[in-house]
């Protein structure tokens, strides 16, 4: 579906990548750290579909693998994904352990105090999956009145926007959206909150268990990718081929591909 804004893609990219590298320093790690192994490390969850995913067959797949490949492809090395828990990325980044963090992360004004943020190459909103009995709670928006158990990902702006927006609420933070469902088809939360996409993926997924999400979202959130803070060669190398994405139109191949097709998901375990 995306092979034909590729060559276009790749055009624009070798300008961008001869105008990055070329700036590049020493003492930019990251960077020349990639240049050296010919390797990009890139880190995400593995557990945000349709961002990212493990399939059936123990490969990554989702919007963030196709465009960590891309990014690895124009920079003409490797692409190693190391997985980890959602709230482990941003302290691997700061110790050098992934070069980038590409995991549908809301660029806020707290985490730019620790890294650099390219983009946003998507936007996304916070909403809530729960179940058809209880949805008429929420379905209004106001939560700070709600006196719930609410799940969310741990460290994630989902777990700041439930403390913020619902201080009634008891917050059970998670390691993984698998483990919500669960608890929310247990009975033992009334809702996950968490970005929109995930929401109505769940939906899709679990057809016969009574799971419904909100017609419109609490939030508007961009996502992006993290680089650290002290490499702003690298950073600005990142942004050049995320600008030619979205001016040959990959990035939205990309959106359509992953947010408004759903042949996809018969691939997740």
């Amino acid at each position: 579906m995306i092979r034909p804004f590729f060559a276009a893609a790749m055009a624009a990219l070798c300008l961008a990548f001869a105008l990055g590298a070329g700036a590049a320093r020493a003492d930019d790690a990251a960077l020349e750290r990639v240049l050296e192994s010919r390797t990009l490390v890139v880190g995400m969850s593995g557990d945000q579909p349709p961002m990212n995913a493990v399939n059936r067959e123990g490969n990554f797949m989702g919007l963030d693998v196709d465009l960590a490949r891309a990014l690895a492809n124009a920079m003409r090395v490797d692409l190693r994904i190391e997985k980890m828990p959602f709230g482990e990325l941003m302290g691997a980044l700061e110790e050098g352990e992934v070069d980038l963090v590409i995991s549908g992360m809301a660029i806020t004004p707290e985490r730019a105090v620790d890294a650099t943020f390219v983009g946003p190459y998507m936007l996304s909103g916070k909403s809530i999956l729960t179940r058809g009995d209880v949805v008429e709670r929420f379905a209004t928006g106001d939560l700070a009145s709600q006196d719930v158990k609410l799940a969310a990902l741990a460290n994630s702006t989902s777990a700041t926007f439930v403390r913020e927006a619902a201080p009634n609420a008891e917050l059970v933070e998670v390691d993984d959206y698998a483990s919500a469902v669960a608890m929310i088809q247990a009975g033992e939360v009334s809702g996950l909150v968490a970005d929109m996409p995930t929401c109505l993926l769940a939906v899709m997924r679990h057809p016969d268990a009574d799971l419904v999400t909100l017609d419109e979202p609490l939030t508007v959130e961009p996502l992006g990718i993290a680089v650290n803070a002290g490499d702003a060669q690298f950073a600005g190398l990142v942004d050049n081929y995320l600008d030619a994405y979205e001016r040959t139109g990959l990035l939205m191949a990309l959106r359509k591909k992953w947010m408004e097709n759903s042949g996809w998901i018969a691939a997740l375990p």
